[in-house]
């Protein structure tokens, strides 16, 4: 039990909850604030050149030196993705397992934090007090192997967060949930759960990760050339997979893409992946084989337009191209968002004369717990309060039915929302108050400087373009000397509309002659010929591009 008395206990998340993506829940116990996890996001199609997502971690600035330390579940990119723009503000002990601290090790050395950095490893059977607070670990079956759930005790009971999970009874690497620990942490008092909601629609129990492998290792073998397999570069149970089947066929395995790379080294590194050492080869020396013994190990399973895989597709990859009797595998599921880009990906490999193998077969089953495992998981753990996180709100809502088949009170259970903070207080829960939790949007090296007003901005000129209205003005001589001159890109095609453009000019020349007498008023007169050209070229056209007056005074 913790040591210390517990009088108030808080919960919410700043990223997570009602979507898919940038996890991070908070776990406040009087003073002392633990954060689990610290993913990111990667954009949806309306955010316009914006690189990957973030949670707005400014309540956690505001009170950093209440913080005791980031708890990471596993090494996946939706959990640990935000740690090299987090640890730049925050100087706090970040705990995981040895891979997942492998990985993050990674990306701190690439941002140049990684001597800064105070990491802390830990494992399914560490315990740890923490500021008073006594904190242990379980172990789950997930896609990626050291996964594991969080168990903050508290006086009022424990609070237990599961990370990603599923129940595998034959997992890859020999190594079941601690089904033992999960009851036994359930016996002595569970206050509140916050338990991965991802595939609470499902029905029955997620497929064990051995299926997959036996299935790689038919298509391998019935595979009449090159094999190219597409996964995410973090599944490293999939990618031992490969491996196993590559080497049951006599085949070599190359690796394609910079993450798959990366990962393949660090997880090889710490012993998590095993193969020979004559297995692995060089994507350069692939055309010195034969096409039927090599397996090519790429990322794009999830149709990003620069990826590997959609290079290939599209005969734009400098040592990789799709060639006539190839068999891809698509050993991955859409991500909720992406299922257009994977349609096409696909759509192009058949058309590169490709053999796809992606739903049809058994070649991919998910990290994610169907609707038994996650009352499997409620029935082990006995709840008292329930906070379905980890999924967009259909999946929360599935989730939080689930938990009312299986006893939970439905008083009990909150759906909630980034930023929404459950209290409590002497085993009494109650939605207290709402704190600061929003996106931070990465372009480029930008890190939050892209906001809703460019967003916008991007999207206006997306759809319907920008028109430039270049005017040189006389001050002295209060005439205009030359223009106005309208420019269109994006938005109609200057010479097959000639009368509209020298409409517009007259319209804009009009109204600027009107105000020359007066003072002249840069603002006033930027903003009268938007208003003007807008309303005219709208009547035109019905569409309203982006309209930037320039105007030059000699």
């Amino acid at each position: 039990m913790s040591k210390k008395k517990t009088e108030k206990v808080s919960v919410f998340a700043l990223g997570g909850a009602g979507e898919i993506g940038k996890n991070m829940y908070v776990v406040e116990l009087d003073e002392d604030i633990f954060v689990i996890d610290a993913g990111l996001m990667f954009p949806g199609d309306e955010m316009l050149g914006i690189d990957k997502v973030i949670p707005d971690i400014s309540y956690l600035k505001e009170n950093k030196e209440r913080i005791q330390g980031i708890f990471i579940t596993h090494g996946h990119e939706d959990h640990i993705g935000a740690l090299s723009y987090v640890l730049r503000d925050l100087k706090v002990p970040v705990y995981g397992t040895r891979l997942t601290l492998g990985l993050i090790e990674h990306k701190l050395k690439e941002a140049g934090l990684l001597k800064k950095a105070d990491l802390r490893p830990i494992d399914a059977k560490t315990k740890l007090t923490v500021a008073g607070h006594f904190i242990t670990f379980f172990r789950v079956n997930h896609s990626i192997p050291d996964a594991v759930g969080v168990c903050i005790q508290t006086s009022q009971g424990a609070i237990v967060h599961t990370g990603d999970f599923k129940f595998d009874y034959t997992p890859v690497d020999g190594k079941q949930a601690d089904f033992g620990k999960i009851a036994a942490i359930g016996q002595r008092g569970v206050l509140c759960l916050l338990s991965d909601s991802t595939n609470a629609e499902r029905p029955g129990m997620s497929g064990s990760e051995s299926i997959v492998g036996s299935e790689l290792n038919d298509v391998i073998y019935e595979a009449p050339g090159r094999v190219i397999v597409a996964s995410f570069a973090s599944n490293i149970h999939r990618l031992q997979q490969v491996f196993a089947a590559a080497e049951a066929n006599n085949r070599k395995v190359a690796v394609v893409g910079r993450s798959m790379v990366n990962n393949v080294e660090v997880a090889q590194r710490l012993n998590y992946l095993r193969f020979k050492q004559k297995t692995l080869i060089d994507l350069s020396d692939i055309n010195r084989l034969d096409d039927n013994q090599v397996v090519i190990l790429t990322t794009g399973s999830q149709g990003e337009p620069m990826a590997a895989l959609t290079r290939m597709a599209r005969n734009a990859h400098k040592q990789v191209n799709i060639r006539l009797n190839d068999t891809v595998v698509v050993a991955a599921s859409p991500i909720p968002g992406n299922e257009k880009s994977v349609s096409k990906t696909i759509d192009l490999l058949f058309r590169a004369g490709a053999n796809v193998i992606y739903n049809q077969r058994k070649v991919h089953v998910s990290g994610h717990g169907h609707a038994e495992d996650l009352k499997l998981m409620l029935n082990l753990i006995k709840p008292k309060f329930f906070l379905p996180i980890h999924g967009e709100f259909r999946m929360q809502k599935a989730h939080s039915r689930l938990a009312q088949t299986v006893g939970v009170n439905a008083n009990n259970i909150f759906i909630i929302e980034n930023g929404d903070v459950v209290e409590f207080e002497k085993r009494k829960a109650r939605m207290s108050r709402k704190v600061n939790a929003g996106n931070v949007l990465i372009d480029g090296i930008g890190v939050g400087d892209v906001g809703n007003i460019v967003l916008r901005d991007r999207r206006l000129l997306s759809q319907d373009g920008v028109v430039l209205c270049v005017i040189t003005i006389s001050r002295k001589n209060k005439t205009i000397v030359s223009g106005p001159e309208i420019i269109s890109r994006g938005f109609v095609y200057m010479r097959e509309s000639e009368d509209m453009i020298n409409e517009a000019n007259r319209i804009v020349a009009k109204q600027l002659q009107g105000k020359l007498n007066g003072e002249l008023d840069w603002t006033e007169m930027k903003s009268l010929i938007r208003d003007k050209l807008s309303a005219y070229l709208y009547e035109q056209t019905k569409r309203r591009p982006m309209i930037l007056p320039i105007i030059m005074e000699i």
